[in-house]
């Protein structure tokens, strides 16, 4: 099943996707709901960031091969940093381009979001806690990361945490192709099996620092080859079993 939120006729809603339809539901994903009879074509509702969480946090240096391009020894606990809410945007939205930046790099990741509040749970307790996945693009401005040495401002401009286009509850996580596509070029390609930490291990050790709600989405790393954009380019990130977020960088 995926899941939508998305505007029509200028209000929002969450629905399922039927095919080249959406059909919408009474309430949200992440309590008891029921599909309605009301149904659009995808074509015609104006897709939306899937998720409104109350945290995006992300994880950094998960992939051996990444951690091999920047021969960097792995981590023996995942690397943890959060995102401001503001920075999270929808499939089709702009990425702006600070004026204060002048390296904005793109990297794919697979976004995990939470169905319900969770705290301290154990890895076999992981898959219940999840409602889905999602295409997460953890945009950071890499000149300021390595001017700050911390990665509080390189990481939360507005528009730096583009999630969807949807949420798929099927996909397996643990062996799917993670890519990022530039202006039509393969820029990113691995695959989940190349994680330090796997999503069951990340989630779990992430409810015992902090309680995570519902909506709350984990962008779960990246995989090597991360570059840079430029106002004009348009970045693809492509999940295996999930789909292709497509976002546009403009000048902020």
């Amino acid at each position: 099943m995926r899941f939508v939120r998305y505007r029509w006729d200028n209000r929002i809603f969450y629905g399922i996707v039927e095919g080249d339809n959406v059909r919408r539901i009474d309430l949200s994903p992440f309590i008891d709901w029921k599909p309605l009879d009301e149904t659009h074509p995808l074509s015609e509702v104006k897709l939306l960031a899937p998720a409104e969480p109350s945290k995006v946090v992300a994880v950094g240096l998960n992939y051996i091969d990444h951690a091999d391009e920047l021969k960097m020894d792995v981590p023996s606990e995942p690397i943890l940093f959060l995102k401001p809410t503001t920075a999270v945007v929808g499939p089709g939205e702009p990425i702006l381009y600070p004026a204060m930046s002048k390296q904005v790099d793109f990297e794919a990741e697979v976004g995990v979001v939470i169905k319900d509040e969770v705290r301290d749970i154990r890895e076999s307790e992981v898959k219940d806690a999840i409602l889905g996945y999602t295409c997460a693009n953890d945009v950071t401005a890499r000149d300021l990361q390595r001017k700050d040495g911390q990665w509080g401002r390189c990481k939360s401009f507005d528009t730096f945490a583009p999630i969807g286009p949807w949420i798929d509850t099927e996909v397996d996580p643990l062996d799917i192709k993670v890519e990022s596509v530039l202006n039509g070029k393969v820029m990113q390609s691995s695959t989940t099996a190349n994680m330090i930490f796997d999503i069951y291990k990340l989630v779990s050790f992430i409810s015992k620092v902090m309680t995570l709600l519902p909506g709350d989405v984990i962008m779960t790393g990246t995989p090597p080859g991360v570059g840079p954009m430029q106002p004009g380019d348009e970045i693809e990130i492509k999940i295996e079993g999930i789909g292709t977020l497509r976002n546009t960088v403009v000048n902020r």
